[in-house]
């Protein structure tokens, strides 16, 4: 089972940043991906971003590649999503989430357990 809290929104203006954290709490993150997705209203939540906990191998949405940058830090159990050169289309709920699949999946069905979100709001 897998424990995760992300925090850090808040309110920007566009070609602003924002660094998000999502700390997890695991027996052990070694065989995991941890990922982010964002939801705007009325829409099923996309992928933004992932990372495997033992390689670090990442992925990226489209809409943020070049601009959002994924890291963790294994010795606090904490990833990170640095999101630089804010656009308003980046406004959303943001949800750190969980897989057991040991590649950095956009898939979010597979991805089992969540946090509650954490609200981005980018303001032009």
């Amino acid at each position: 089972q897998v424990q995760l809290v992300e925090s850090g929104g808040g309110l920007v203006q566009a070609g602003g940043s924002l660094r998000l954290s999502c700390a997890a709490s695991a027996r052990t993150l070694s065989a995991y991906t941890l990922g982010w997705f964002r939801q705007y209203p009325g829409k099923e939540r996309e992928f933004v971003s992932a990372i495997t906990w033992r390689g670090g191998n990442t992925n990226f949405a489209d809409s943020v590649r070049g601009r959002f940058t994924i890291s963790r830090d294994t010795a606090k159990n904490t990833m990170y999503l640095q999101m630089n050169d804010l656009k308003p289309e980046d406004t959303a709920v943001y949800f750190c989430a969980a897989t057991a699949v040991s590649i950095p999946t956009p898939r979010r069905e597979l991805y089992r357990n969540w946090g509650q979100g954490t609200q981005v709001s980018v303001s032009s």
